[in-house]
């Protein structure tokens, strides 16, 4: 082999065809789905390029070195990071250009490519390969084209290109342009004429695109969706990006559905430093089932205003009652019957913060199983201050002021005020706080109580509450590992005195459903409007079994409250608990395995001898994309016992099987359910997946999802992703590498 001596010319070679692989990339996936690359080899600038010298090496060399060389039989010519291998090439000195033929290679920052000839002016980046084939290194993506001209070092123009992530000399799937023309300095490509083809088969088509050849965000069409419902048939919709700017865009949805007409969508996105939020509309201009225009809008908002002081919002409103339930899969749909409309000032300090809020619901009624409209807050206003560690006291006092309507009940004014105060003492193994809480509400109100004149009312109450535990710790083992194990008892004593509050309104209270959080609840209810009277102790343990690395392997709890007197305040004719103790509230949960863990849930009701409340849950998931879980739920307080199995499991090479049933066992019917199976290629993933969702009280909806995804390309059809992560605990998606089972291509 002879070594030339080493030159020192111009800029790198082949720096725009790098760029072939983003230029076959769909708007869609640059718009909607961009990904982030791996890292590449950094690329020397451009000065160190310039001043890099040429290494020239081949068995035979000749010519003048000072103008024109001819190397032959294993060509090889680097420069700052670039390599090409030929059979035969010549370098002109004076132009600086390279000519190669014969097996060309070239490799540049772990990309390679192949071609018969290449021409090159390496100072101006112009020349062309013929022939050339392609590997990307970044997402291991490759190519062939008739023939690449290259302008300059920043644009290049690409004849019958292809481009695809699958192996092989014959993908499964490929992109294919007629011309396409690449330009890194814009960061911008245009096609003509790009084909999507999977196995041989055109799928989508289009005469004429444009394209960023970053991560940068591009206008243009996406990937359409298609699916089918029960109540509207099969529904296509064709998306169109707008990039406005790089803080904000919209994207607008044609969406035809086959039984009610067409449906517009339109979903704006926005971002700064100080502002940020989204906005969602609907509207399906005469809906043919349904004989009507009807609608459908959400809108977020948050919003700096100055040091401290914000503002947000949350508005949602939709034309008719049936609307969630017949358009459940749908941009805004969800099975949300109460509309939330929030619009909130706040403002924060040190040791205070404040809140202005108005709220309200737009009730979409169910005709069987109706709902009661909350209270609207016109306006609302909170005021919280708080310190810690005043010469060992905690203080903090919470005040609101709101006003409340409705358009059928008792409408008035409530303003309450709770100052508390705390002197922790914790040390290690034990803690003691005792705290004292005083609450003051008053009512003012539109019109009187019945069987009163009255329409002021006032009460105060104070609150005495004791809170204490120890901590025990030993040494053991469990499952045959060393764990440590904690004994955790704990007491929390509360002494409320009695106020009769029958004749006070009602807003915006409702009993708190037992739970270990509540039995440490100074307050039986939730909301301002009724204070419990109380004279009790709760009386609780956990244990817990920590490894050495911290991890919680197993954790018992036990807990229950007794009463010392009778219960006297009530919520509603039939409210009210007199029994000496609240049920018993036991639970467990634990990681038996690395591939099995479980939960239980208790509420043991003594004098009934019986389960009030329980769920039982376990999770199998022994390796990547496996996994069962298997849960029963009972609640008798709202008549439910369901069991819920839900699983993602492998049931043949490459195909994995996904499902989830969620069955009454009272009603003896399924009431929600999902079915289907992932097809997972080298390069691509097919998805089909039916579901039904509950939408009402005696109303469901089925829907039929169906999905290609082109890895690293796009993703064609309706995504069911989002109701594949919500109805599997510990679904995983077949395509990402963390989920790819050991042995599996």
């Amino acid at each position: 082999m002879t070594r030339f001596p080493a030159f020192s010319n111009s800029p790198s070679l082949l720096r725009i065809v790098t760029a072939v692989a983003a230029a076959c990339a769909l708007p869609s996936t640059a718009a909607a789905q961009a990904a982030a690359p791996a890292p590449v080899p950094a690329r020397p600038t451009a000065e160190a390029e310039r001043e890099a010298p040429v290494s020239i090496e081949a068995r035979r060399i000749s010519g003048d070195p000072n103008r024109l060389i001819t190397v032959e039989d294993e060509v090889e010519i680097n420069r700052a990071g670039t390599r090409v291998e030929a059979s035969r090439a010549t370098y002109d000195v004076v132009e600086d250009q390279v000519h190669a033929t014969g097996g060309i290679r070239m490799q540049r920052f772990g990309d390679r490519y192949t071609g018969d000839e290449l021409k090159l002016r390496i100072d101006a980046g112009q020349g062309y390969v013929t022939k050339p084939t392609y590997r990307l290194e970044r997402n291991n993506a490759q190519g062939r084209a008739d023939r690449i001209d290259f302008e300059s070092e920043e644009r290049a123009i690409v004849t019958d290109g292809v481009y695809s992530t699958c192996e092989g000399p014959d993908p499964d799937w490929y992109l294919k342009s007629d011309w396409l023309r690449l330009d890194t300095g814009t960061d911008v490509g245009t096609a003509t004429k790009t084909v999507v083809f999977f196995k041989g088969v055109p799928i989508l088509a289009t005469p004429a695109m444009s394209f960023p050849l970053s991560e940068a965000r591009k206008s243009g069409v996406l990937p359409p969706s298609f699916g089918t419902t029960n109540k509207g048939g099969v529904e296509i919709g064709i998306p169109y990006y707008f990039n406005l700017a790089p803080n904000y865009d919209l994207t607008l949805t044609p969406n035809l559905i086959a039984r009610r007409g067409l449906q517009l969508g339109a979903h704006g996105r926005y971002l700064s430093e100080r502002f940020a939020g989204e906005t969602r509309i609907e509207f399906l201009p005469n809906d043919s089932l349904y004989d009507k225009s009807r609608y459908a809008v959400t809108s977020t908002h948050n919003q700096a205003l100055a040091p401290g002081l914000g503002m947000s919002w949350n508005l949602s409103d939709a034309s008719d009652d049936d609307y969630t339930s017949d358009f459940p899969r749908t941009q805004t749909a969800a099975a949300h019957r109460l509309l939330a409309r929030d619009l909130v000032f706040h403002y924060g300090a040190p040791y205070w913060n404040a809140a202005l809020r108005m709220s309200n619901y737009k009730v979409l009624q169910d005709p069987v199983a109706p709902i009661t409209r909350p209270y609207d807050r016109l306006p609302q206003l909170t005021f919280r201050s708080g310190r810690e560690d005043v010469a060992g006291f905690d203080w903090s006092v919470d005040a609101e002021l709101a006003r409340f309507w409705h358009p059928d009940l008792t409408r008035g004014t409530r303003f309450a005020v709770k100052p508390r105060i705390s002197y922790p003492i914790i040390r290690p193994g034990y803690f003691i706080t005792p705290r004292l809480s005083y609450d003051f509400t008053r009512y003012a109100l539109d019109s009187s109580v019945p069987g009163t004149s009255n329409t002021d009312f006032s009460r105060s109450l104070p609150t005495l509450s004791v809170d204490s535990g120890l901590v025990f710790e030993r040494d053991t083992s469990l499952f045959g590992r060393a764990v440590t194990q904690t004994l955790e008892p704990r007491l929390f004593y509360v002494r409320t005195p009695y106020r009769d509050q029958t004749l006070l309104p009602n807003f915006d209270t409702a009993p708190a459903d037992l739970s270990f959080a509540q039995l440490f609840s100074e307050n039986r209810f939730i909301g301002q409007d009724r204070i419990s009277d109380a004279n009790q102790l709760t009386a609780a343990a956990v244990s817990r079994f920590i490894e050495p690395t911290g991890i919680e392997r197993v954790r018992l709890a036990i807990g229950q409250r007794f009463y010392f007197a009778k219960q006297r305040v009530k919520l509603g004719p039939t409210a009210g608990e007199n029994e000496s103790r609240s049920d018993l509230l036991l639970s467990a949960s634990g990681r038996m395995t690395d591939a099995l863990s479980g939960d239980a849930n208790m509420q043991y009701s003594r004098n009934l001898r019986t389960l009030n409340r329980a769920s039982f849950g376990v999770r199998w998931q022994p390796a990547p994309l496996k996994v069962l879980n298997l849960q029963y739920r009972r609640d008798l307080f709202n008549n439910l016992k369901q069991v819920d199995v839900s699983s993602q499991w492998p049931i043949a090479r490459r195909w994995y099987g996904v499902g989830r049933v969620n069955y009454s066992l009272q009603d003896k019917k399924v009431v929600e359910g999902l079915a289907g199976f992932e097809y997972q290629a080298d390069c691509w993933v097919f998805r089909m997946v039916a579901q039904r969702i509950p939408t009402g009280a005696q109303r469901a909806t089925s829907a039929f999802f169906f999905q290609l995804e082109l890895n690293g390309l796009t993703r064609l059809g309706s995504n069911p992703l989002e109701a594949l992560r919500n109805s599997i605990p510990g679904y995983q998606m077949v395509n990402q590498p963390q989920s790819r089972i050991p042995g599996q291509p």
